[in-house]
């Protein structure tokens, strides 16, 4: 492994154990180690299995998504995604979305601009399921307009959570126009028509110089646009996208089946899977907010502050969200290391090959 990707990692790992003990500072460690050591840890096992078949879900669903133009299989999926995931638990800035279609241009030869195209596509599926999520929470969680957490650090309200809501919107929605222009023969085209006829702008430059800048600077980028369309082809297909939308409903349903397996074995969280879900679901819009990697720190503010809406004391939420929190990551990261190696992947070659 490369030593500035390894500085990266350890670099990553100490932030994530620094943010943790500020996060938790402030929480009577004894109380909460005495409720970490009253968990069913039994639970952990289908804990675990409905963690991995939403992420086996997740390599279908890309799978999908690529087959449009790159037809691959499923293992050559679930690889890349694993190890993408894994570098978000442990680096800052969520790079592990731009690993996974860096790996599979390595694996299957996948255009690496086709692959972040499919990625955002994914991540617009997820957005949109959230953001209805969202919507039924509020329908049925009222939360009053003083109520508010501070846990570790992190002081969370309605307002806050709104504030998060209306940004995703909004990036949802420049998403779906940018990606359908692109889509589109005509915008396309112009585009690319610009693109190649740019350097005839540059009259003073010498005429070498203007077919240098055509070949090495503005054919790349029309054939980027051309691999980003290619990872569009999904979203031609109204058949395609409802399976497409069926296979990210599932995704989160599991999703939130873990979140609610685990709580049976924690004592004093009664909720329902529904309450769950929506425990599940004000995390995901709290940790969309700037975070360390792994997201220590915001995840167990997010849960605390949704736990508590319920009735949970915030010390039993705290416990809860804690555990959840672990064991839905450290999966992931040893799964993510088992893909690296099994597929032969050298982190450092990656990041280094050419695009």
């Amino acid at each position: 492994m490369n030593k500035k990707i390894g500085i990266s990692l350890l670099l990553g790992t100490a932030v994530s154990v620094t943010t943790l003990y500020f996060a938790f500072r402030n929480v009577p460690i004894k109380e909460l180690l005495e409720y970490l050591t009253t968990i069913n840890f039994v639970w952990i096992i289908p804990t675990v299995v409905a963690i991995l078949f939403a992420f086996g879900l997740r390599a279908a669903r890309w799978r999908f998504i690529l087959a449009s133009n790159y037809p691959v299989g499923f293992w050559q999926a679930f690889h890349p995604l694993m190890i993408g995931f894994m570098i978000n638990c442990v680096l800052p800035g969520r790079v592990g979305e731009f690993a996974r279609p860096l790996v599979l241009n390595r694996k299957e030869a996948v255009p690496v601009s086709t692959g972040l195209a499919t990625v955002a596509v994914e991540r617009i599926f997820d957005l949109i399921i959230l953001l209805l999520l969202f919507l039924a929470v509020s329908s049925f969680v009222r939360i009053a307009p003083g109520f508010n957490v501070t846990f570790g650090g992190y002081r969370l309200d309605y307002e806050v959570l709104v504030t998060v809501f209306n940004g995703m919107l909004k990036i949802g929605f420049l998403m779906v126009i940018g990606l359908f222009l692109v889509t589109l023969g005509k915008t396309r085209e112009l585009a690319n028509r610009l693109i190649l006829s740019a350097p005839e702008l540059l009259f003073f430059a010498s005429t070498s110089s203007r077919d240098w800048l055509k070949e090495k600077v503005c054919r790349p980028a029309v054939r980027i646009i051309e691999n980003i369309a290619s990872g569009m082809a999904l979203i031609k297909d109204p058949k395609r996208i409802i399976i497409c939308f069926i296979y990210s409903l599932a995704v989160w349903f599991f999703t939130a089946l873990s979140y609610y397996l685990i709580s049976i074995g924690c004592p004093q969280i009664n909720l329902t899977l529904s309450e769950i879900t929506a425990v599940m679901v004000i995390i995901c819009f709290v940790i969309a907010l700037p975070s360390v990697p792994g997201y220590w720190g915001l995840w167990e503010a997010g849960g605390v502050f949704a736990m508590v809406l319920f009735g949970v004391s915030e010390s039993e939420a705290a416990g809860y969200t804690l555990a959840n929190h672990a064991v839905q990551i450290v999966p992931v990261v040893l799964v993510g290391l088992v893909s690296a190696w099994v597929s032969g992947v050298n982190i450092r070659q990656v990041y280094e090959q050419p695009q």
